[in-house]
């Protein structure tokens, strides 16, 4: 990685944890539908609402953990979340053993991970700003995005491979083992973390305005309320489109599933150049000209994919198409992490992120649900090129001029 060679022993341990829950997310990537299907067989109905209810109710639970989660050392609520999780997989996997696993675990459990999962981004993010300079901010995200693309990569066949090993349980206990690495991970950072300034006061009872503080420090800000507008709506339009491309590619064009997962599977290398393009990219331009160039960027290849046709070049296109979007993704996602530590004020950033995943997990809920709707009115390719208009103009989103600094978050 573009860079300095180490960013200390305790981010090295930060990023290991990293490392290990990534990986297991990945290695059980679907593996509660699996679940679903195969061992409680459950509808197509029963198996969206996993997906969707799980999110959207985990993604409630976490919001009131933001304002709890601020004004706390991260690293123990780090360590619980993971912990959390653990133990909620680790209960599917005892009550597959003693064949006692029921839909409604597989829901509470979603439930509990997805709360977690957010909970855990946003401390994790809030003590990386105290753990590292301002400087090495860019850097440590552009490691964390290459990780999560390696992971991406790695993760899904290995997790196939177990299944087809062990059963779909094998991929459950490989998760939850993870969580456990990460738990390990984050206690052996042996930095004393400081204790946050406003957990010394005495503090008033968690108050409803509290829970919306994220929001309105986000929508107040120059460069935050732009940048998030963008993204969230970015995100929701591509993921909206990745099961009706699957549809389209599994169906009347008659790709083989493998040949549908080698399509996004080599493009994730795109992740890598990326991530390790970004740190070089912001040296010479400048963090608002590399935002800009590759937020503008990123948006421009989906609509590409209304093109895709049966056959070898069909293949390829759908394969050039995703790795052009990812790789600018991987370029525009580690600069705005960076960016967005640096002008939040340590005392904001729990809830800020908190805010901003919560919002990106409902946008991307109700868009796929409302592009499943069109795609049944007008099919899964008007649909696809719709969404790719869409986001040709998601660019008008972004901050245009040069903005002033905004260091009061800076340190």
């Amino acid at each position: 990685m573009a860079g300095r060679a180490s960013l200390g022993r305790d981010f090295g341990w930060l990023w290991a944890a990293y490392a290990a829950g990534t990986l297991g997310t990945w290695i059980a990537f679907n593996a509660f539908p699996l679940l679903a299907i195969t061992v409680l067989h459950e509808g197509a109905a029963e198996v969206a609402a996993l997906a969707a209810v799980g999110a959207a109710v985990g993604a409630a639970v976490a919001v009131p953990l933001g304002p709890w989660v601020e004004f706390r050392r991260k690293r123990p609520v780090m360590i619980a979340m993971d912990l959390a999780r653990g133990a909620a997989l680790l209960s599917v996997a005892a009550a597959y053993a003693l064949d006692r696993l029921s839909f409604v675990q597989l829901l509470a459990v979603s439930v509990v991970v997805a709360a977690a999962d957010i909970t855990f981004g946003a401390a994790s993010g809030a003590f990386l700003k105290t753990l590292l300079r301002p400087e090495d901010r860019l850097v440590a995200q552009a490691r964390f995005e290459s990780t999560t693309w390696t992971a991406t990569v790695l993760g899904p066949p290995l997790g196939s491979g177990l299944v087809a090993l062990l059963g779909p349980v094998a991929v459950v206990l490989a998760d939850a083992l993870s969580y456990l690495l990460s738990a390990a991970g984050i206690r052996a950072i042996r930095g004393r973390e400081p204790r946050p300034e406003t957990a010394r006061e005495k503090r008033p009872p968690l108050r409803a305005g509290d829970l919306l503080a994220g929001w309105r420090h986000i929508l107040a800000h120059p460069l935050l309320r732009p940048l998030f507008l963008n993204t969230v709506l970015v995100n929701g339009l591509i993921m909206a489109t990745a099961p009706l491309l699957a549809v389209l590619m599994l169906g009347p064009l008659g790709f083989a599933p493998w040949q549908y997962g080698l399509a996004f599977a080599v493009p994730c290398v795109g992740g890598l150049v990326g991530s390790r393009l970004a740190r070089p990219l912001v040296a010479r331009h400048g963090r608002h000209r590399v935002l800009l160039t590759s937020g503008v960027l990123r948006a421009c290849w989906p609509v590409g994919l209304v093109l895709v046709h049966p056959g070898t070049t069909g293949l390829l296109l759908v394969m050039v198409v995703e790795f052009a979007l990812i790789t600018c993704s991987a370029v525009f996602a580690p600069v705005l992490a960076a960016h967005r530590l640096d002008v939040t004020a340590t005392d904001r950033v729990v809830r800020t992120l908190t805010a901003w995943s919560v919002t990106t997990k409902a946008s991307v809920a109700a868009l796929t649900a409302l592009w499943g709707l069109l795609a049944a009115a007008v099919g899964p390719r008007a649909a696809i090129g719709l969404a790719g208009v869409v986001l040709l103009a998601t660019p008008l989103l972004l901050p245009r001029g040069e903005p002033a600094e905004v260091t009061a978050g800076v340190g």
